[in-house]
């Protein structure tokens, strides 16, 4: 089990797999033995940009500073989640590995270590442009703009800054460091055994093959899309119907037109073909 403080952050581009990871490191560290509650996933895999981090720090509402100032707040915010607990955390980030206000996003102090969920932008288009309320086109252009920001949502999340696609990729991959792992979302559909295992003994989580497989099951695409049903899902977009929808690789051929997956090559190729998507 994981013992040494810090945090293990979940980072991805959105709509790349995330959530999925997620739940199954939750439900792996409880050792459920049924699936967890969507809310329970959240509780033992939280996200960086959650309000509540950062009101301890703030005199004024979190909601009335300005982006400049919680950039300058996000170290503390991630120091501060490290000093309440004795463990390490797994949290969930989207935001680009980087200065955002000349402020680092990430505290190294507070870190453990990462895990780093790509997908093909082709894919990841049609599920970014549900979630954002945006045409294809518009989330195109959305992916290829190096200032994008994830809007906050005042009450609950401060802004994540994402860069473009590629921009997002490039900073969180081209360090060779061992404390950071690169996983693809088609790699995790083609076998998901086996690359879940491979993350939860790569961060000495569990070596325990029952445990795995049992969150590997619990985690499964149609498990959590049975639940979003069942009890609804507060992280869902209130422009999507649902959270989880496809799950599927592959699906842009079928939903883009050809000048549309030519303008995301000609903005992403150099990082897709890295990954073996062209």
């Amino acid at each position: 089990m994981l013992t040494m403080p810090g945090i293990l952050w979940l980072a991805s581009y959105p709509k790349s797999g995330n959530t999925w990871m997620r739940a199954f490191l939750a439900n792996l560290i409880l050792d459920a033995r049924e699936p967890l509650p969507l809310k329970r996933i959240g509780e033992i895999c939280p996200s960086e940009p959650a309000e509540t981090w950062f009101r301890p720090l703030s005199e004024r509402p979190v909601d009335q500073l300005s982006a400049k100032e919680i950039a300058g707040l996000r170290s503390k915010a991630q120091e501060r989640v490290v000093s309440l607990n004795k463990n390490v955390v797994p949290m969930k980030t989207h935001s680009y590995f980087g200065e955002d206000y000349g402020h680092p996003i990430f505290s190294m102090s507070a870190t453990f270590g990462a895990i780093y969920i790509i997908r093909d932008p082709r894919d990841v288009v049609l599920s970014a442009a549900d979630h954002f309320g945006k045409t294809l086109d518009e989330m195109i252009v959305m992916m290829a703009n190096p200032a994008g920001l994830g809007a906050a949502m005042p009450g609950t999340i401060v802004h994540e800054f994402l860069s473009s696609w590629s921009n997002h990729v490039e900073s969180w991959t081209k360090w060779n460091h061992p404390g950071i792992y690169t996983v693809r979302y088609e790699d995790l559909l083609a076998d998901p055994l086996d690359q879940f295992g491979r993350v939860a003994r790569r961060f000495g989580i569990s070596n325990d093959q029952t445990c795995i497989e049992r969150a590997v099951e619990h985690a499964a695409f149609k498990q959590l899309k049975k639940l979003e049903s069942d009890e609804g899902f507060i992280e869902r977009s209130l422009h999507s119907e649902q959270f989880f929808r496809s799950g599927r690789a592959g699906g842009w051929r079928e939903k883009l037109s050809a000048q549309q997956a030519r303008q995301i090559e000609l903005d992403h190729g150099v990082q897709m073909k890295r990954f073996g998507y062209l």
